[in-house]
């Protein structure tokens, strides 16, 4: 097996420019599979904050970097959808989800939600003993005494410390979803229609939204809940309200501007009457 990884044969996902050399990093074993991003480009290639292997590697050695709430020194550790990114010198926190394209972004979360982190369930099994498994989208196992009511394709929220589950969405009609891949990646909707497919073809998911909604295949879809929305809004309305008070300070230094020009109009218009008498 090779220890190359070239750039123009690297997943969709990773957020890489393919060009620009010839090589990258190769991701490690972990999770994620192929799709698994090194954690090495996150750090250099999309935030900056190192130049080089070198500093990534003294930086984790640190232990200030965690991923999912352990900390990581493999620079080549893969990381994948909805992973949990935290710097904790830094006290930012961020979530990865995928972005238009298929690319996995880095989305800013606070302290709070960084306790957690969301996964679907692949498969559904019983186990010796009696007690079921469920396996999450990045290979993370999860056993339950009682599974019937979870289903593959439905959402859990896991706690990064003793991998309870903290929340439950069920995938149905009417659930939350975003699209991880195909060209529908990144878009969030309101699933309208499951159309089971009879055979070996895939199901697929009609979602409603504002801009008049998607269709993909249900291997691409994930539930979600309202928080992976409020997060953008709140980015939205703070941005708002920004232009907003700029906006007015503006509009008041025009004012205290034409108010100025107006008085030293007057004050030429006197001392012109005042030279002619």
């Amino acid at each position: 097996m090779s220890n190359h990884q070239k750039r123009l044969s690297v997943p969709n996902s990773w957020p890489v420019e393919r060009k620009t050399e010839k090589y990258t990093v190769k991701a490690g074993a972990g999770p994620h599979g192929e799709a698994g991003v090194p954690l090495l480009v996150l750090l250099r290639d999309v935030l900056g904050y190192v130049d080089s292997k070198k500093e990534a590697r003294y930086a984790l050695n640190q232990d200030s970097i965690l991923v999912n709430g352990k900390a990581i020194s493999d620079e080549r550790r893969p990381i994948g959808m909805f992973d949990i990114i935290a710097f904790t010198e830094r006290g930012e926190y961020y979530r990865v989800f995928p972005d238009e394209g298929g690319r996995l972004a880095l989305t800013p979360i606070d302290e709070d939600a960084a306790g957690s982190r969301l996964g679907k369930i692949v498969r559904k099994e019983q186990v010796t003993g009696g007690a079921f498994q469920l396996t999450l989208h990045d290979g993370t196992n999860i056993r339950v005494d009682d599974a019937s009511e979870y289903a593959p394709n439905d959402s859990l929220v896991i706690d990064n410390d003793d991998k309870s589950v903290v929340a439950h969405f069920v995938y149905e009609e009417g659930a939350l979803v975003t699209a991880v891949d195909g060209q529908h990646a990144g878009d969030i909707g309101t699933v309208d229609e499951i159309v089971v497919t009879q055979g070996s073809g895939d199901n697929t998911v009609h979602a409603a939204n504002d801009d008049g909604g998607f269709e993909t295949i249900e291997e691409y879809v994930v539930v979600i809940d309202e928080n992976f929305t409020d997060d953008d809004d709140a980015v939205d309305e703070t941005d708002d309200a920004t232009d907003d008070e700029a906006d007015a300070e503006e509009a008041e230094a025009e004012a205290s501007e034409a108010d100025a020009d107006a008085d030293e109009a007057n004050a030429d218009d006197e001392t012109q009457e005042a030279d002619a008498e």
